[in-house]
């Protein structure tokens, strides 16, 4: 009985040892698109890549390496720029007339506006860096739409990622919300553009947000209670403008803290002055209103809208707080004041005035070879009040990025 059963168990256990091994009885047509790679088959692949690559530097390498008149004679900048030794400093290249025009125009942007005193600041010696951000944010609106209505927007966090490319001063990003790529359709995007130099700086941007927000209201037209309700269907923009000049701009470097082009070797400070143009719109879909809200306003044309530009003259204080050799610590305040040109819709007149506002930021970053690692923060708070109508409205950023030089 017993030597039965282990022949039972036996029969049963052979397919299972067996499975997985070569079956000569099987063959696989070589024009089956299911063909089974072996090993060896893929280490010859990669030696083959492998040699193709070691080939093609070796010819790189040689055509570089390859003797060529040196003398400073008409064409002297193509001979050089065939065997890679171009160098942008030397004043002996033999330029075209167009070429030599640009360059002589680079060499005095780059003295009359990116030069620095070496004791306080260094360059990176790269012209090319490339970032990756996660940028978190919230935009925040209190006002008074009407007498005797009050109202507070708080959106839900936002969490964006995106990607930054710079070439030497020149900076352009771009993030998404992960909610739009997991769910799909358009919540909330951002684009930024810098230009950042020793004497001067410039930013523009643009965001949209149509997430989810937060509505709290009183209205005395109907009681004294607040009534709070979630909504979506508000679409949030803003454009705007800012540039501003470093009055030490010798010893302190804004670019070390937020472009990441320069390094701050001691602590330096310098006041700033300059300019800021802004344009916020905020519109409510009156369809995805709750229906107590939408007996208030039964149409898109009664519903509130947040439409004005702001004209500003700013003017700050920015601080680089050097932390050893590797990390920096910058702090940047600029109260702006300006004229706000209101595009106001319940009474179809445009009401203009007089806006007071205050923008911040905090940066620290480390540094280490062609790496380095960020933590950023930006808070932006206009506030408005004319004729019986007010609006505070806030946007606060807090971002975290990685970045290589190259």
């Amino acid at each position: 009985m017993m030597h039965r059963l282990f022949i039972l168990i036996f029969a049963c256990l052979v397919p299972v040892l067996a499975w997985g091994q070569e079956s000569p009885q099987v063959s696989v047509p070589t024009d089956s698109a299911a063909i089974i790679m072996q090993p060896d088959t893929v280490v010859k692949k990669q030696n083959r890549f492998q040699r193709i690559k070691s080939r093609i530097k070796e010819r790189i390498d040689n055509k570089l390496s390859e003797p060529y008149d040196t003398a400073r004679t008409k064409g002297y900048w193509w001979r050089a720029m065939k065997h890679g030794k171009v160098n942008f400093n030397d004043s002996t290249m033999g330029y075209p007339k167009f070429l030599r025009f640009c360059w002589r125009t680079y060499k005095w942007g780059d003295r009359a506006f990116n030069s620095y005193d070496t004791s306080y600041v260094k360059s990176t010696g790269k012209n090319w860096k490339l970032i990756l951000k996660s940028d978190n944010w919230i935009d925040s609106y209190i006002g008074r739409p009407y007498d005797d209505m009050r109202m507070v927007v708080n959106s839900n966090l936002v969490s964006n990622i995106g990607v930054s490319l710079s070439f030497m001063a020149v900076s352009v990003g771009y993030s998404v919300a992960v909610s739009n790529l997991v769910h799909g359709g358009k919540l909330s995007n951002k684009v930024d553009f810098s230009f950042t130099c020793a004497r001067f700086a410039a930013d523009a941007y643009y965001w949209e947000n149509k997430n989810e927000v937060n509505v709290t209201y009183t209205d005395k037209r109907i009681d004294d209670q607040d009534h709070e309700f979630r909504m979506s269907g508000i679409t949030r923009k803003a454009m705007g403008l800012t540039a501003y000049y470093f009055f030490n701009n010798r010893r302190y470097a804004q670019a070390a803290a937020y472009c990441f082009s320069k390094y701050q070797r001691r602590s330096a400070g310098s006041w700033l002055a300059g300019i800021s143009l802004q344009h916020f719109d905020v519109q409510p879909d009156v369809e995805k209103m709750p229906e107590t809200t939408r007996e208030l306003i039964p149409t898109q044309e009664d519903a509130p809208r947040i439409l004005y530009n702001d004209y500003c003259l700013l003017a700050g204080y920015g601080y680089n707080w050097v932390l050893g050799r590797k990390w920096l610590l910058n702090f940047t305040v600029t109260p702006y004041v300006g004229y706000r040109y209101n595009h106001k819709k319940s009474n179809d007149e445009n009401v203009s005035k007089w806006s007071l506002n205050l923008r911040a930021r905090i940066g620290a970053v480390y540094n280490h070879k062609k790496m380095f690692v960020g933590l950023q923060g930006y808070a932006d708070h206009h506030r408005y009040k004319s004729k019986g109508t007010y609006l505070i409205n806030s946007t606060i950023n807090f971002v975290a990025l990685v970045g290589i030089r190259f």
